[in-house]
């Protein structure tokens, strides 16, 4: 027992187990043994205390104070005021205010099972305990005011204290929950629901003022700071009126913990202003504490120190939010003229577009127009050719027999033609005369016999009618079939017409 008297330890010692029992409300002959084991290191004791101990903590507090001993430790150098000139307020405040560091909570360490032959020879002993657990459990929630009397009167053990660590959102759920479960929900109070890191970046980027709260369930000044202060009428009216951002913690948890060793809390019921102020570094580009409340304070003292930080350090916030507001507006003026800049281009785009579509839309008609124009002249030409060539082939005009036909045919200018035709041709003998008959005496005249034109199918453009009664005589071939015999259609004589095929007029009129 001498070994944990608290009378033995140095000073060091003395404030270390001071800080440890502040946290985690152990007695004093429990708290120094596990201060031994982690080397005084408060940080690793208290982390032993929540999370278990690790294999080695020996081993690992000497490391712990070994990197700390590795970073060099550099004092920042303090600004020397100028002699004969009176200090500003940002300069008076400058001792007060401290870095307010972002905190991502780490995992824990997860302690080491023990080896399988112990945990065999431990299970019975394992298993009596959970049922006498379990009976007594039951036991309470039948009689919950002997439960009261329990929490009240028997000290706080490792299980009670001890949470299973939890990612930063489902742990300020929690919080809040046992909050309103504890004090009501009409509190009108509303507590950031997530992570300090996320609370801290939010102050941060719209520029507000972020309140943080650090409490330990096993203080006795928790409960009336709460019910007295915190939920005060006064304090939130001002809490709400400031737009001020609430995040508030548990030590017994691993983030809170965790923020609490980063702001250098030391007593509980703790609270911290933090705002975009410059630090005792000397950077204004960080979140700073500008205001700190430790221990149990009346609501118009706490209402009044808030105040008197937010009025200090106001002036710095307008400040950014000005110079802000500022880039702002140049980058909506460069954003404008970007974008009138690209309508610019766009509009020009188009109208270069719509000519070039222009362009190619006129290089499209005149080659097709070319092209029509030079399928019409070699239709003109394949079809005078063939004229000529079929002027060759049609016989001399038969001479009056039995077996003759005669014709008599009226032209489209009007004048009539009688010949005479062998009764065995075709039909398409009287068509081809009348086609050929302007070429008639010229191919009898001309040496050079014309040849028929290649790949060309020639096609009348004109019908033989007889008047009286009216019969058109069309050719069979246009439709597959074989042609009739002159003496079948024109015997013995036969008065024609000459009439021009509508359809074919039509395709010259379209060529």
């Amino acid at each position: 027992m001498a070994d944990n008297d608290a009378s033995q330890l140095s000073e060091s010692q003395r404030q270390a187990l001071e800080q440890f029992t502040a946290v985690t409300a152990q007695e004093t002959k429990d708290a120094i043994p596990l201060l031994r084991r982690s080397q005084w290191n408060v940080e690793i004791a208290i982390a032993k205390f929540f999370d278990g101990e690790t294999a080695d903590p020996v081993a690992e507090a000497i490391a712990e104070q070994a990197a700390a001993a590795a970073r060099p430790q550099i004092p920042p150098p303090s600004p020397l005021p100028t002699p004969g000139l009176p200090l500003r307020a940002g300069q008076r405040n400058r001792g007060t205010i401290s870095p307010a560091p972002r905190i991502v909570p780490q995992p824990t360490t997860v302690s080491r099972r023990p080896p399988l032959l112990i945990s065999f020879l431990l299970f019975p002993f394992s298993l009596v305990w959970r049922l006498s657990n379990s009976f007594i459990s039951l036991f309470y929630t039948l009689f919950p005011f002997l439960a009261r009397f329990r929490t009240a009167t028997s000290p706080p053990s490792r299980a009670q204290t001890a949470r299973r660590s939890q990612n930063p959102r489902d742990t300020a759920a929690r919080f809040i929950r046992l909050f309103e479960e504890e004090y009501g929900t009409e509190t009108g109070l509303k507590f950031f629901e997530g992570g300090y890191a996320q609370a801290l970046d939010l102050a941060k980027n719209e520029l507000r003022f972020l309140l943080v709260v650090l409490q330990s369930d096993e203080h006795d000044d928790t409960a009336s700071f709460n019910r007295e202060t915190l939920i005060n009428p006064e304090v939130v009216e001002f809490i709400k009126t400031q737009n001020i951002i609430v995040w508030a913690g548990s030590v017994q948890d691993s983030e809170a913990y965790q923020v609490s060793t980063a702001l250098n809390c030391t007593k509980f019921p703790f609270a911290a202003l933090i705002s975009r102020a410059p630090s005792s570094t000397g950077s204004s580009q960080g979140m700073s504490v500008v205001s700190r409340i430790v221990g149990p304070t009346p609501p118009q003292t706490f209402v009044s120190k808030l105040t008197t930080a937010i009025t200090t350090h106001s002036e710095t916030l307008e400040r950014i939010r000005a110079t802000r507001a500022v880039h702002e507006a140049g980058r909506a003026i460069r954003e404008q003229q970007n974008s009138a800049y690209e309508l610019s281009l766009a509009r020009d785009r188009e109208i270069a577009r719509a000519r070039r579509e222009e362009a190619e839309r006129k290089t499209r008609e005149e080659e097709l127009a070319r092209a029509k124009a030079e399928e019409k002249a070699l239709l003109a030409n394949n079809r005078t050719a063939w004229r000529q060539w079929r002027a060759t082939t049609i016989p001399k005009e038969e001479p009056t027999g039995k077996d003759t036909v005669r014709v008599s045919i009226r032209l489209r200018n009007g004048e009539r033609v009688i010949r005479r035709f062998n009764g065995d041709a075709s039909i398409e003998e009287v068509y081809a005369f009348v086609e050929c008959l302007e070429y008639l005496d010229e191919s009898a005249i001309n040496e050079k016999t014309p040849e028929k034109p290649n790949r060309y199918t020639h096609e009348y453009g004109f019908r033989l009618v007889s008047p009286m009664p009216r019969e058109v005589y069309e050719l069979q071939g246009k439709r597959g079939g074989s042609e009739r015999a002159v003496k079948d259609c024109f015997w013995p004589t036969a008065s024609l017409v000459v009439e021009v095929d509508d359809s074919e007029d039509e395709e010259g009129e379209d060529n």
